[in-house]
């Protein structure tokens, strides 16, 4: 967080001191007994549930439990800001309660629900440590979204104002729209820290086991590294423009596959004590699916409808984020010589002043270089390899079925691509590949253009998340079941077991199953 300067409250009254936290607000050292005492900390109680049946009551509405824990806890925390400064809990902790508490489909949140039922059964325990790290990912998904939304001056998410501007309205008519704008996004970068430090300390005061906790925490802790890297690299792409294929989907797979789908399963897992070999196939399928819930993203941010996706058309487009199905764009058109497409491209791409027709130029060409129909297949081969991995993992089937289809769903795999019942193991991929051949991670796409990378898209010398091959293998040299869609691995980029020297999701870890692991 940046640096801050105090500042005093406005001119005409002394200042104000700051009140001090009573003493009832703390939590209560235990008793000798070793019981907790009657102000025991709130953080760890709450809508949880104490016997097996309340388990599966919770599994008719995910959604509606874990909107019930962030009630408990924003409560909680917004009790707490006012305490130290009633403006400051009025105007800004209030809003970042109401933004996550209004969520959108709280899809992560499920995922860690699903998967620590689908390891642990009706277990309470597991159940309560589910429900703290769902309502902890949904906390971090505000200060992600009011953060990307400052990033790309986007005015709207889930089809209200986005924060900055609701914060820039209150103020444009007392200091002028300028002044205002500036403190909306000031104000938005601070309440998406505020979001962020409440998600902190609620994965800290999630009951865990102690060794259990230690490697949930490290779990958390990367994966906050993971998205601000993705995050960087999307924003250094835009102002570099670098728009290769690896550098595309290394960013997609940092800044939103791993985040949105295989560490919650991961966190799940692990809160529920799921084996490593049980671990290690859950991360294969959520590193599968994350990217093509990505994927699905990009193609949304420019064909979707507006009123589905809750934002406006072509954020990406206008921003000249580097996304993948923009790099597969410009590398068939310029393997083609297709000097049309490539204009249209460099004149639109970056342009704040993106109009309708523009748009329509942009789409008509990732559409005739057969870019989208490009990502369409990798996102239903994605989803296929996915369903593969998680169909090999010894699982409780009250959990597995419900997980299942949720990682089908946010795949957003075509009906006639990967459906709900998917690729089972054994069975023919998307196209009738036999299984064992190169899947989502190969390189050499049939038909690619001459120096474009396949699926895996490693391009020559550079195999990243999601290529196929190793570090030095040109296009067309990866092997099926060298790099899958979490492709090659490279330092630092996922956690490293604490349970096993070479555990699962470990970053550099060698063998495992079928997806470059």
């Amino acid at each position: 967080m940046r640096p801050t300067h105090a500042k005093d409250h406005p001119a005409g009254a002394p200042p104000r001191p700051v009140a001090a936290a009573p003493v009832t607000s703390l939590p209560r050292r235990p008793v000798a007994d070793g019981r907790e005492g009657t102000e025991a900390c709130p953080e760890v109680s709450g809508p949880l549930p104490a016997a097996s049946a309340e388990v599966r009551g919770i599994d008719a509405d995910v959604t509606g439990a874990v909107g019930r824990m962030l009630d408990h806890v924003l409560a909680e925390r917004l009790r707490r800001a006012r305490l130290a400064d009633s403006l400051f809990a009025g105007e800004l902790a209030e809003l970042v309660a109401r933004f996550t508490l209004q969520g959108g489909k709280r899809t992560r949140a499920q995922l860690v629900w699903w998967a620590s039922r689908a390891c642990a059964g009706r277990d309470p325990a597991a159940a309560a440590a589910a429900l703290h790290i769902a309502a902890a990912l949904e906390l971090l998904q505000t200060c992600a979204l009011v953060h990307d939304d400052v990033m790309d001056r986007a005015a709207l998410r889930r089809g209200r104002p986005a924060l900055h501007t609701d914060l820039t309205d209150r103020y444009a008519g007392r200091v002028g729209p300028e002044r205002a704008g500036r403190f909306g996004q000031s104000a938005a970068v601070l309440a998406g820290d505020l979001a962020l430090a409440w998600a902190d300390d609620l994965v800290a005061e999630t009951p865990l086991a102690p060794w259990t906790g230690v490697v949930v925490r490290r779990l958390w802790s990367d994966m906050r590294t993971e998205m601000v890297a993705g995050q960087y690299l999307d924003v250094q792409g835009q102002i570099t423009a670098a728009r290769s294929l690896p550098r595309a989907l290394r960013a997609a797979r940092l800044k939103s596959a791993l985040y949105s789908v295989e560490r919650p399963l991961a966190l799940g897992a692990t809160a529920a004590g799921a084996d490593d070999l049980t671990l290690r196939r859950l991360c294969d399928a959520g590193r599968c699916v994350g990217m093509a819930f990505q994927l699905r993203d990009d193609l949304d941010d420019v064909f979707g409808d507006p009123l589905e996706t809750g934002k406006a058309c072509g954020g990406d487009i206008r921003e000249g984020k580097p996304t993948y199905l923009v790099a597969v764009a410009r590398a068939r058109a310029e393997a083609a010589g297709n000097v049309t497409a490539l204009h249209v491209l460099d004149r639109w791409l970056g342009d704040v002043g993106l109009t309708g027709r523009g748009l329509d130029e942009v789409r008509d060409v990732l559409v005739s270089t057969g870019a989208r129909a490009t990502v369409e297949g990798k996102i239903d081969r994605l989803t296929a390899q996915g369903l593969r991995h998680f169909d090999s993992a010894l699982l409780d089937p009250e959990g597995a079925e419900p997980l299942r289809g949720l990682l089908v769903a946010a795949a957003g795999a075509r009906p006639g691509g990967a459906g709900p019942g998917g690729a089972r193991p054994g069975e023919a991929g998307p196209g009738g590949a036999p299984p064992g051949e190169a899947g989502p991670g190969e390189a050499g796409m049939r038909g690619a253009p001459p120096g474009e990378a396949g699926p895996g898209e490693a391009g020559p010398g550079e195999a990243g998340p999601g290529e196929a091959g190793t570090r030095g293998a040109g296009a067309g040299e990866g092997r099926a079941g060298e790099g899958g869609p979490g492709g090659a691995r490279h330092g630092g980029d996922a956690v490293v077991s604490l349970r096993s020297a070479h555990g699962p999701c470990a970053s550099g870890s060698r063998g495992g199953t079928g997806s470059g692991r």
